[in-house]
């Protein structure tokens, strides 16, 4: 099986449980790992045979862009629905992080990973 990794998308979104959060919003770091049978696109240079990663991109910035209280909830949407639309990819992990939560702590990130498979 072959990967295709989308690394360190940043994304200013308003997800959060308090009010502050999604009045203020937050920057996250979004990364993506997808799975899928990438031989005829290896072979044939063509974008028709693999998964367009500007597809992939672009479900995780309209995800994104939905409020949730719920990093989880955000991840399983981004993971529900690349499985849904993309029948080539067979295989989903989302990293999901919050640079500099709202936490009593000396933290740079909370991130949570959320994986789905066909």
């Amino acid at each position: 099986m072959d990967e295709i990794v989308l690394e360190n998308i940043n994304i200013y979104a308003f997800h959060g449980c308090m009010k502050e959060e999604t009045r203020i919003g937050s920057d996250y770091i979004v990364n993506l790992n997808v799975k899928a049978d990438l031989q005829d696109a290896a072979i044939s240079d063509r974008l028709e045979d693999t998964v367009d990663y500007v597809d992939l991109l672009k479900i995780v910035n309209e995800e994104m862009a939905i409020n949730s209280e719920l990093l989880e909830h955000v991840a399983e949407r981004i993971v529900s629905r690349i499985l849904r639309t993309i029948k080539m990819v067979n295989n989903v992990q989302v990293k999901v992080a919050k640079q500099n939560p709202p936490i009593n702590g000396n933290i740079s990130a909370v991130t949570i990973i959320r994986k789905g498979s066909r």
